[in-house]
């Protein structure tokens, strides 16, 4: 059974750069194949709304295309 790599972003996608960290490093873990998934809570859900970060949001649908997991 293939382990998963789980990614909790809790942060603003306004505040830091811990988005833009949490999408580069999906990135590369599913490049080497790994199964990703990532548990958005409090204000790292404004991440993954429509209209809130567009440059984020859409590296997250290419993620996602690629295999990435979304939970809320």
């Amino acid at each position: 059974m293939q382990k998963e790599i789980v990614m909790f972003l809790s942060t603003t996608p306004y505040s830091s750069e811990n988005t833009h960290t949490m999408l580069k490093l999906a990135d590369a873990a599913l490049r080497k194949g790994q199964k990703v998934r990532l548990v958005a809570s409090g204000d790292g859900v404004f991440s993954i709304v429509k209209g809130q970060v567009p440059q984020s949001l859409s590296a997250l649908e290419d993620l996602v295309g690629r295999g990435l997991k979304v939970d809320i």
